[in-house]
């Protein structure tokens, strides 16, 4: 037993992480497949599974608020305002042309695919029926926080009250303003002895962020174990026949997040930096890998800031203010996804949009990707915003946001590995053009390894 232990840790993490995901797939569509002879095996078999991939989210979406907390605190004290203020600019006008070209995107590729064209609306509720009534309940909550004010009051709540309960903007904003308050103090006319106790705690909250990514170390040893147990539920439930009826919105989807990572960020790499887009993408694979499986930007933020400190050799200064920020407000992966639904639901309903409330639909878009939170799902509730928009009727929100519940585990996977690619793009993109790379760079290092050995080798 022990020499098995020793060789798990002796290979490589990403092959670990594949090999769960393979082994997983293989036997998560084997228990489908079996299941559609013997009923009940799904239902005896995936409450022994579930718990082991359970175990991983949870662990990552334990450690993810202090990374947040802590990188975001300390990236922000590290910065002088006036730098942090250009850098920030770049980052956030970066995220904000990613997202758009994503909503742009989504639509013309919704509109290409005409998703519930033909569909009535008898079928599609017979569809749906099983789960409508958690639409419902999704569509009572969004209403709830629904809107520009929602979203901005949303970002100043009690910062405890964030923390407990990991909502990620008011996290954000908490944290940037009190590391800019501590870079005030240490730059500002305060005496000595405050400066020397400011910097003191600095020193402090840095160690602190260490130690936190310690834990990181330890949590990524158990994933390739999480990924093999997430994809058996996640194929043992829905199997190929999920794409079905919704075949349309699944290739939409995933044509759309496919233009975004093959040809959009690699023409948006070799425009800004010059730099060959598959130098850098060899990199990103463990990353998007994590993101594929864990279906969250804020989890996979551990795996990405170690890949573009340790491999791309971003600087720590950029990566850990722009890579927190992104894993929350850009949403890529959310403006391919919503648009796709609101178009569906205008073919079923039989709303023709003109070019004007298209246009409003790639701007509502882009804003209500900023509260999808990095969590799994997170774009769910969005889809009221999008869908009332349009002048639909809470039941018929209700139906398409209960559609949406019906593929999206699938298509979230799809989605947030195109979020973190957007994350991971934008940050190297800044660093580049604004001299935060340290060498050799992507493009001068073919023979650094693809990835970071695992803690154990």
């Amino acid at each position: 037993m022990k020499a098995v232990f020793s060789a798990y840790l002796r290979t490589p993490l990403l092959m670990r992480i594949f090999a769960g995901f393979l082994l997983g797939s293989l036997v998560g569509i084997g228990l489908w497949y079996a299941g559609t002879q013997d009923s009940d095996l799904t239902a005896r078999v995936i409450p022994y599974v579930q718990p082991f991939g359970s175990l991983l989210v949870s662990l990552l979406k334990m450690i993810v608020v202090p990374v947040i907390l802590l990188s975001l605190i300390t990236g922000a004290a590290s910065l002088p305002l006036a730098r942090f203020g250009k850098i920030g600019v770049k980052v956030i006008a970066w995220y904000l042309l990613c997202s758009f070209l994503a909503a742009v995107i989504g639509t013309l590729v919704a509109l290409a695919f005409n998703p519930g064209e033909g569909s009535n609306l008898a079928g599609w509720e017979r569809l749906v029926g099983g789960v409508k009534g958690e639409a419902e309940s999704l569509v009572a909550q969004a209403d709830s926080n629904a809107g520009p004010m929602g979203l901005l009051l949303s970002m100043f709540e009690n910062p405890f009250h964030a923390l407990s309960e990991g909502h990620f903007l008011a996290i954000i904003v908490f944290a940037i303003f009190f590391g800019l308050a501590l870079r005030v103090l240490l730059d500002g006319d305060a005496g000595e002895t405050q400066k020397a106790a400011v910097q003191r705690l600095l020193d402090s909250l840095e160690a602190a962020r260490d130690a936190v990514f310690k834990m990181v170390d330890w949590i990524l040893e158990y994933t390739p174990v999480g990924v093999f147990a997430l994809s058996v539920v996640n194929f043992g439930l829905y199997g190929p026949s999920i794409a079905g009826p919704y075949v349309n919105v699944t290739l939409g989807v995933i044509t759309g997040v496919l233009v975004m990572v093959l040809v959009v960020y690699p023409a948006l790499l070799w425009v800004s930096t010059r730099r060959n887009p598959l130098q850098v993408y060899k990199y990103l694979q463990e990353p998007m890998i994590t993101a594929f499986i864990t279906r969250s930007s804020a989890a996979t933020l551990p795996v990405s800031l170690r890949v573009i400190e340790h491999d791309l050799k971003v600087k720590n200064e950029l990566a850990s203010f722009s890579l927190p920020l992104g894993a929350t407000i850009n949403m890529d992966g959310v403006c391919v996804h919503l648009p796709m639904f609101a178009i569906l639901a205008a073919n079923i309903f039989g709303v023709d949009l003109s070019a004007t409330q298209l246009l409003m639909l790639v701007l509502t878009t882009v804003l209500a990707s900023i509260g999808a939170g990095g969590v799994p799902g997170g774009s769910l509730m969005l889809l009221f915003i999008i869908l009332q928009a349009m002048g639909l009727a809470p039941e018929q929100i209700a139906v398409i946001v209960a559609l949406a519940l019906g593929i999206n585990p699938i298509l979230d996977m799809f989605e947030t590995c195109n979020n973190v690619t957007g994350d991971l793009v934008c940050t190297y993109a800044v660093a580049e053009r604004s001299g935060l790379v340290d060498q050799p760079s992507p493009s001068s290092a073919d023979s650094a390894p693809a990835f970071r050995p695992s803690p154990a080798e």
